[in-house]
């Protein structure tokens, strides 16, 4: 019986990216989904500002921006006439360290799509109509044995549940889901048809009053369809019916005032009710939880398909140093050490969001703009309390008017700057695109710890990038890529100094050496007098060096 390095469970956003980042690590990964068909429904909105970036890492953003939309004005309206217009975004604007500083709205099915054609393109196509219905560790504990509802068991080393709240993968390893489900915060969607021409299809309208709500929002590439969300129709008791289309047309034509004909297709129609729970665990040996099957919380902030794009993000490159032999099993301990508590916080915010939502639309002119902050971006989200965050007791605080430098465990930032031998303009986001680990050298000090870098580890998936000052001399050379940060944002970014582009700030005795791990979050700041740390950095994640020898003569030796 042949082994798959990697069988993933679920083909919805977290298990394509998973599938995505894998495969292209040249893991053997398979990914099955019990659904008989892709599924067509729109469901989440989007990715928002974080999750664009993973998907620009996977090279798939410039589809998701033509398929898309960027985020709509939303037009709140009260006894059916129009009483507030909100633009979240208004005072959004995108920055050097972060180009993207919204999301972007995309069916979810059409976000799918792209993601299944990037995958096919490595080889690798969802395998439809199959349902895990058994999970046994193997012999000595080297792989797990897979059952499946046709009666076929297949073996993996690893298998990653990302197949939603109901995951046949966690009930299966008895794993508990603890939290609650508020029965009396209930929302009834699906997608709609409206009559050409019947809504502006530039905002988002949003009907709050006394006695319910109806939300309608355009989908991105149809000239008709509209996400649909409203609160339910009621029984005489008070209890919420289920949705039917004639059921939306009652809905629509009691608070819009739009006939209810002009509703002329109602699909995928479904109950919503407020979920807040998470997994005990994510790991269980060799089969680990990721998206909805490790968490579920308020839809408010849309961040329950962005957390799992994150969390696949986060493994991805971790299975992949596991698979190839680079690192030891135990480096999968960090993804629930990392994971767990992000989701922890985004169960907290989103129900602190869904609270504040609920409390703005009893006032006319209050709608779903409440549940946006900075946070739902997902741009700070970091793990400086993990033990791949390695801190440096010597690091340089910000001083007046700088911005703080980021530590170890934060989201490394981006910076437009200038490939130093072409010449084209690039960005740091751009140099550390793809699987591998990057260091950044800040400096001439720096020169000396790249070459040891590129020498000891260039054939194990690390690469070295110099970052020169505007004016400052390159006659200091180094292995790999190397980009002239011409504005001086990436020394703004990183704490390096002001973002005059005078090179000030990057003399020897303050030359620096940062490592990004493959997910984009800073791992280690040093002096690039220490080489001894970044040594021991990279060898936790990348294995001993080709030679210990080789950092000798900068004062680092095997650990």
């Amino acid at each position: 019986m042949g082994v798959t390095d990697v069988l993933i469970v679920g083909a919805g956003p977290t298990g394509l990216v998973l599938a995505c980042d894998l495969a292209r690590r040249g893991a053997a990964v398979r990914i099955v989904d019990r659904s008989p068909v892709p599924p067509r429904t729109s469901r989440a909105k989007g990715p928002n500002a974080r999750s664009l970036e993973i998907l620009d890492d996977l090279g798939v953003t410039e589809e998701v921006l033509a398929a898309g939309s960027a985020p709509l004005p939303m037009l709140k309206y009260r006894d059916r006439l129009p009483v507030a217009e909100t633009d979240p975004w208004a005072d959004s604007a995108p920055s050097p360290d972060a180009p993207y500083d919204r999301g972007r709205l995309i069916a979810q099915w059409r976000l799918e799509e792209i993601l299944r054609d990037r995958l096919a393109g490595y080889g690798v196509r969802v395998e439809l109509g199959r349902e895990v219905t058994g999970l046994a560790e193997g012999p000595g504990g080297r792989h797990v044995d897979v059952a499946f509802a046709e009666g076929r068991t297949e073996r993996a080393r690893y298998v990653v549940g990302c197949d939603g709240a109901h995951s046949s993968v966690r009930k299966l390893l008895g794993i508990g889901f603890e939290g609650t489900t508020a029965e009396d915060q209930v929302m009834v969607c699906g997608d709609v048809d409206l009559a050409d021409g019947a809504l502006d299809r530039t905002r988002w309208h949003q009907w709050f009053d006394e006695d319910g709500a109806v939300m309608l929002c355009p989908i991105p590439g149809t000239r008709t369809g509209w996400w649909f969300q409203a609160g339910p129709e009621r029984d005489g008791r008070g209890r919420p019916l289920a949705p039917t289309a004639d059921g939306f047309r009652r809905l629509l034509a009691r608070h819009t005032g739009l006939p209810g004909p002009a509703l002329t297709r109602a699909e995928l129609l479904s109950t919503y009710r407020v979920n807040v729970r998470m997994a005990d665990r994510f790991r269980a040996g060799r089969v680990l939880l990721a998206g909805d099957a490790a968490h579920v919380h308020a839809v408010a902030g849309g961040l329950g398909m962005n957390t799992g794009i994150q969390d696949a993000f986060n493994l991805g490159w971790k299975l992949g140093l596991v698979l190839a032999g680079h690192a030891g099993p135990e480096l999968l301990d960090t993804y629930e050490e990392e994971r767990l508590p992000v989701a922890a916080r985004t169960l907290d915010l989103t129900s602190e969001r869904l609270r504040a939502t609920l409390e703005a639309i009893r006032r006319p002119g209050g709608g779903l703009d409440a549940a946006i902050t900075p946070d739902t971006t997902g741009l700070g989200v970091g793990y400086r309390w993990s033990s791949l965050a390695r801190g440096h007791a010597e690091a340089r605080t910000a001083r007046d008017g700088e911005r703080p430098a980021p530590r170890p465990g934060d989201r490394a930032p981006d910076a437009p700057c200038v490939d130093a031998v072409t010449g084209a303009r690039t960005r740091l986001h751009r140099v550390f695109a793809g699987p591998g680990t990057t260091v950044l050298g800040f400096g001439p000090g720096s020169a000396a710890v790249l070459r040891e870098v590129a020498a000891a580890y260039g054939d194990a998936g690390v690469r070295t990038c110099r970052v020169y000052a505007a004016h400052e001399d390159r006659a200091t050379s180094a292995p790999g890529e190397a980009v002239v940060d011409d504005e001086g944002h990436a020394a703004a970014a990183y704490g390096r100094g002001a973002s005059d582009g005078t090179g000030t700030g990057t003399g020897t005795g303050t030359s620096t050496v940062v490592v990004v791990r493959p997910d984009h979050h800073l791992g280690l700041s040093a002096p690039a007098a220490d080489a001894r740390s970044v040594h021991a950095y990279l060898h936790r994640l990348h294995g001993a060096a080709r030679s210990a020898e080789r950092f000798s003569g900068i004062g680092g030796r095997r650990r």
